[in-house]
């Protein structure tokens, strides 16, 4: 449970009741069309047609699989009719971490399902403070935060992470440079399985509303972003820019912590793996399993920022990674990156190639062998941290000494 000036994280039991409920069914209707596929394959084909689509069995068999859906299918109905009337009589109760992680964890590997299903535990995106929605209207504001300020620093976290993940050994180190040079720190909390260019279009709406309810005129807006984070906020400033956004132009600092720009190799492999399945008649209908995996994890493979980038493919297909959209880092703001190696040298290729167990060297610092996708990041604004993980980066000392000189430079 995390404390706040004024209360705590809550959310509504019977409301995560109906949510998980949902997902079980869903879950059930899609392991029994994997098991009926195979079995139609297996009696079916028995192996020798390469390329077959049978999914489906027939007699009583298929009336057997058929009578399983009707009754699931029911099952989740009923689900709909008891719980969702009274989700919103219920009221709420105090959060805790593991509830907070759980749920983004969640959405990080089926976000997009949720989302399209309504399912209650879709995250929908909000600006919060300690894990408290901010309302973004200036009485509001006001009533929360007695001295808002004119500068503002927002922190956008990773796939299958919340805002609370900021918070590391007993305190958020990123919060509190902000503070010390002037900054109001807010926190991005986000639905990290949806296409990272659906995230970056509505984290440039909301952006945009916060500026116009902030009770000060905002003079400088500074953003740090972790992992995937950096990802949205990129999308985010150029879907800004076109739709002629205010807050582009406020925006002074951009700050990457770990961000595979130009994706990560774990991705990648799981696609592979994907189309492997896809090879043979009895593992074929394995592939829906892997294609679990959310639309904001197939982005990054390549590091895709724009809807361009999947138009008129399949996501889950072999797609070159010269496919994606080139997007430079914008014009007029100060860009930093943080990269970290686990090796206590950076200069191998062994150590480049694995960074910081997530996300390669090259990819975190912006470098690329096409002139097109390098994102230039000039030598003063690049730091390598060595013997460091991907997370290390959210609560390292050096990592935030570094960032308080470049923030107040």
């Amino acid at each position: 449970m995390w404390a706040f000036p004024g209360g705590f994280v809550r959310h509504n039991l019977v409301a995560d009741l109906h949510g998980a409920g949902r997902l079980a069914v869903d879950a059930t209707l899609g392991v029994t069309g994997i098991v009926e596929a195979m079995h139609a394959t297996i009696a079916g084909l028995g192996g020798l047609v390469p390329g077959s689509t049978t999914e489906r069995t027939r007699g009583i068999t298929g009336l057997v699989y058929r009578c399983i859906g009707g009754v699931t299918r029911g099952v989740g109905s009923g689900l709909d009719l008891a719980l969702r009337p009274i989700a919103g009589l219920a009221g709420t109760r105090a959060s805790a971490p593991a509830r907070e992680s759980a749920v983004a964890i969640l959405n990080g590997v089926l976000g997009d399902h949720l989302a399209a299903t309504g399912n209650p535990l879709a995250i929908s995106m909000r600006l919060r403070r300690e894990g408290v929605p901010l309302e973004l209207e200036t009485p509001a504001i006001r009533a929360a935060i007695p001295h808002p300020g004119r500068r503002i620093l927002i922190q956008v976290h990773g796939l299958c992470m919340n805002d609370l993940d900021w918070t590391r050994d007993g305190g958020d180190q990123c919060a509190a440079v902000a503070v010390e040079l002037g900054y109001l720190p807010l926190r991005l909390h986000y639905n990290t399985g949806l296409p990272v260019a659906d995230n970056g279009y509505e984290f440039a709406a909301l952006l945009e509303t916060l500026l116009e309810a902030w009770p000060e005129p905002v003079e400088e807006l500074a953003i740090v972003g972790h992992s995937m984070g950096g990802l949205v906020t990129r999308s985010a400033q150029r879907q800004g820019l076109a739709a002629g956004h205010a807050w582009p132009a406020r925006l002074s600092k951009l700050v990457f912590l770990g961000t595979p720009h130009h994706g990560s190799p774990l991705e990648r492999a799981g696609n592979g793996f994907d189309l492997m399945l896809g090879k043979l008649p009895y593992t074929l209908p394995l592939t829906r399993l892997s294609r679990v995996r959310s639309a904001g994890i197939t982005d990054l493979r390549y590091g895709s920022l724009s809807h361009a980038d999947w138009e008129g493919v399949d996501r889950y297909a072999r797609v070159p990674p010269e496919r994606r959209t080139p997007l430079p880092l914008p014009e007029g703001v100060e860009c930093y990156t943080f990269a970290a190696v686990r090796a206590e040298r950076e200069d191998t290729h062994s150590a480049r190639l694995l960074g910081d167990g997530l996300v390669p060297l090259h990819s975190a610092l912006g470098e690329h062998e096409d002139a097109r996708f390098d994102l230039k990041f000039p030598a003063h604004a690049r730091w390598v941290g060595r013997g460091m993980g991907h997370f290390e980066l959210l609560s390292r000392p050096d990592v935030f000494a570094q960032l308080r000189r470049w923030l107040a430079s």
